[in-house]
């Protein structure tokens, strides 16, 4: 483990310990509660309320919204900040699906991406999510994030849909294209050591009302093909997190929306579907599906009885500002010991959530990068979508202030075109390749890079490939 982490006791060693003390033992009870929280917070500095949350009680993770998030180096100093005060090692998570749903974005010192229903039903090309998705993790990567919320798995089965496909969300009305669309996107993420979440369990594509205001009733809409992705993505073996939904289908439960849902949690997803990964809900703190039918305590004990390790709140404070977390780890506590919550089961998530984080945060991810914000430290080059037709964007992101050459040659070795030929600032940078005059067939994009310090100059290839 590493030294800043100020644990108590090695990671892991909790699930082995002799209970010595009635004292010592609800200690250990309440650290245990608190891995099964990621909570949001405000501003874009570190609040003395999830400073707690992390150093004194032991909070589980946190999550990124887009006002925590005001430019590169402002977010690596921050989730820099939640690592250092964490006790055990946290979940640092960010909702990034791309287009109207990304945190790291244009508007906060990276780059606007596109929508799942571009890359996976206009574009209809695995290559161009595969490549959006390399960039995006380098992103988190660099940033000093953990764990992505996405992707979203949900079929469009409603265009409509007013939390999915209204906003662009799903791949493809093919439940086998988001499979394969999602497959790509989690194996840029696996490549750069970062955890994946598949949503909405059980599928929130056909639903006609938003969870956020109205618990959605998906029992005369949905179909069992909504599950292709997940049994796809399971069998694989790809998956580090199920988020499930909030959502009504009286086939699966006719008394519990299936994020409180025994029957959907631990029977359909569990028991027939074999996933027995993490499982985290969607948002209780403001879905309105949940706190207009349950009060929060009633609806956390629900889903951690259902079978659910992790519940996300998008805020860390109480109506009245006192810690939320302190509030859930008191009720949680409270409701084991009266033996309405069994302690198998916090045993079963902590055991769940502490494997996960060993296998990511302690074995593969290295402190952020430091320095201006989430630069490579060579140079690269990447294009979508890929194929194309009639046009491409050529992608190149660079460390340091560099002359940089491109060009474009068809497959005989011959110079189509040159795209730039200059001195480039460090950072992402886009050009555009028109193929409308060009035949169909495999061309080369060639980069070559010279940093003006005269260290470190390479060249980058990629394929583009046109197709009439």
């Amino acid at each position: 483990m590493r030294a800043r982490y100020k644990t108590a006791f090695p990671l892991l060693m909790l699930l082995t310990l002799s209970l010595q003390s009635s004292s010592f033992s609800d200690d250990i009870l309440r650290k245990k509660i608190a891995q099964m929280f990621i909570l949001g917070f405000s501003g874009t500095t570190l609040s003395d309320t999830i400073h707690a949350d992390l150093a004194a009680r032991n909070l589980g993770g946190v999550i990124f919204m887009g006002a925590n998030c005001a430019s590169p180096v402002q977010i690596q100093n921050l989730t820099a900040a939640v690592r250092s005060s964490a006790q055990t090692p946290p979940f640092i998570a960010v909702d990034e699906e791309g287009d109207l749903v990304a945190r790291l974005n244009a508007g906060n010192g990276f780059s606007a991406t596109v929508s799942e229903y571009q890359l996976g039903t206009v574009w209809h090309s695995t290559d161009s999510t595969a490549h959006q998705a390399a960039t995006m993790s380098g992103w988190l990567r660099s940033s000093g994030f953990t764990t992505d919320f996405a992707p979203v798995v949900d079929v469009n089965v409603n265009p409509q849909s007013p939390a999915i496909g209204a906003l662009g969300r799903s791949y493809s009305s093919n439940p086998q294209t988001v499979a394969l669309h999602s497959q790509a996107f989690i194996d840029q993420f696996h490549a750069r050591g970062l955890m994946t979440t598949l949503k909405h369990f059980p599928g929130h594509g056909s639903a006609t009302t938003d969870s956020h205001q109205q618990l959605p009733d998906i029992t005369g809409t949905w179909a069992d093909s909504e599950l292709i992705p997940y049994r796809s993505l399971i069998g694989s073996h790809s998956v580090d997190m199920v988020m499930v939904g909030h959502l009504y289908n009286a086939h699966i439960d006719s008394l519990y929306p299936t994020s409180l849902s025994m029957r959907a949690i631990t029977g359909l997803l569990r028991d027939t579907l074999g996933y027995q990964g993490v499982v985290i809900t969607d948002d209780l703190y403001n879905m309105k599906a949940i706190t207009d039918l349950y009060g929060r305590e009633e609806a956390a004990s629900l889903s951690i009885n259902a079978g659910t390790d992790i519940l996300l709140y998008v805020s860390n404070l109480m109506e009245n500002g006192t810690s939320l977390l302190r509030h859930m780890i008191d009720t949680i506590e409270a409701r084991v010991t009266s033996g309405a919550i069994p302690m198998s089961r916090i045993d079963e998530s902590y055991q769940r959530t502490q494997a996960l984080k060993a296998r990511y945060i302690l074995n593969s991810l290295s402190p952020p990068l430091t320095g201006p914000g989430v630069l490579p430290t060579r140079a690269t080059l990447g294009n979508y979508p890929n194929p194309f037709n009639p046009a491409t964007v050529l992608r190149y992101d660079l460390p340091q202030k560099s002359l940089v050459h491109l060009v474009v040659y068809n497959m005989l070795g011959q110079l189509v075109t040159t795209l730039a030929d200059g001195v480039a600032d460090p950072g992402t940078h886009e050009i555009r390749f028109d193929g409308n005059d060009r035949a169909t067939g495999v061309y080369l994009a060639r980069l070559e890079v010279r940093p003006l310090d005269g260290r470190g100059g390479h060249t980058v290839t990629t394929k583009l490939i046109l197709i009439r």
